[in-house]
């Protein structure tokens, strides 16, 4: 049997605490409740990532397909072969017309998709929502932790490294991403309150998930403002194209960098001290537990789906729900910081 990498660990200083396990961990004893056999449904759900084909959600498909491989269910993932909400629309479309039992979406844009995620749920279809705490359509939403806490993270990383004054700029995937905007709201809030020195220059760069977008974005703001001692990345793919910039230019110990990214992505700018931080959660364990979730409210077992619920997953031992949010918005307790230190203990 296929196993989840022990991955999520709260970040509590810049190294992030104990490195991931190199062994795997155990199946969680919750999925053998959820599994299909001749006495129960065989479910049909679909994973939808906001694009196809980057490390990021590549490793999510490998959550989703071991989920298959755990209990029997039909699951599988897709995604549009660009970020394009319209896209993502399409393929939720053809999903209602295909009769799956349930949809685990990470959206690229909530306001997009609301009126098919209605649509969906109008024919009894279970939605699952990740990176998305604002939406009004699904049934359940699961962020792997706060997104305040998340972005004053890293804002915290990359302050302490421009000596706490200076100018930067922050990206975000989507203007409608509503995750990535809360972890640079949370990263501007710390800024102001704890680096009053340093100045964000521009509004925040749109950069639809992709390397390249992030490094000629962030060259246009290098052009306009040569003293850029700083980047914020939301999307995963801004840790590579920052990377890139910094490498090429020569700007190592001049612009810093503190965001969301892989090791598979970013290891040799890390490595080569060109970026000096990334932070991430493991979005395989994510697919895996938007799954599990899926699968309990088919079963009818939405009452246990609540604050307190334990997946057995790393990082979902204990789901929380912000105070005055709704109740079935979930909240897990991990992500993890990785620098050239210990990059060697992420392998994904």
């Amino acid at each position: 049997m296929k196993k989840l990498l022990s991955s999520l660990i709260v970040a509590a200083s810049l190294v992030a605490g104990p490195a991931m396990a190199a062994d795997p961990v155990p199946t969680p004893d919750a999925v053998k409740t959820l599994k299909s056999d001749a006495t129960k449904k065989k479910y049909s759900i679909a994973t939808v990532v906001k694009v196809d084909g980057i490390a990021w959600f590549d490793r999510m498909r490998d959550g989703v397909k071991q989920f298959a491989g755990d209990t029997g269910h039909d699951t599988w993932m897709v995604g549009p072969s660009q970020a394009d909400a319209a896209a993502q629309v399409q393929l939720v479309e053809n999903l209602i017309a295909q009769g799956v039992d349930a949809i685990a979406i990470v959206p690229f844009s909530v306001e997009a998709v609301e009126p098919v995620l209605k649509k969906a749920r109008d024919r009894g279809i279970v939605v699952i929502a990740h990176e998305a705490s604002n939406i009004q359509n699904a049934d359940y939403v699961l962020e792997a932790f706060d997104n305040f806490a998340y972005g004053a993270k890293l804002m915290e990383v990359l302050g302490k490294a421009m000596g706490g004054e200076g100018k930067y700029v922050c990206t975000v995937g989507s203007l409608t991403s509503k995750s990535q905007n809360e972890w640079i709201d949370g990263a501007i809030a710390y800024q102001k309150q704890n680096f009053p020195k340093m100045q964000m220059v521009t509004n925040r760069l749109e950069t639809y998930d992709d390397a390249n977008t992030d490094y000629n974005k962030l060259k246009e703001v290098l052009t306009t403002y040569p003293d850029l001692k700083g980047i914020i990345g939301g999307p995963m793919p801004t840790s590579a194209g920052a990377g890139r910039l910094v490498a090429e230019r020569g700007l190592k110990n001049k612009l810093f960098f503190s965001g969301t990214g892989l090791v598979s992505v970013a290891g040799q700018y890390l490595a080569q001290g060109d970026i000096q931080y990334i932070q991430f959660w493991d979005p395989a364990v994510a697919g895996y537990a938007m799954n599990m979730m899926a699968v309990m409210a088919l079963d009818g077992k939405k009452d246990q789906i609540k604050a307190g619920l334990n997946l057995g997953l790393p990082g979902y031992t204990a789901l929380t729900t912000p105070q005055g949010a709704k109740a079935n918005l979930l909240y897990g307790q991990g992500w993890v910081g990785v620098t050239k230190e210990n990059m060697n203990a992420y392998d994904f």
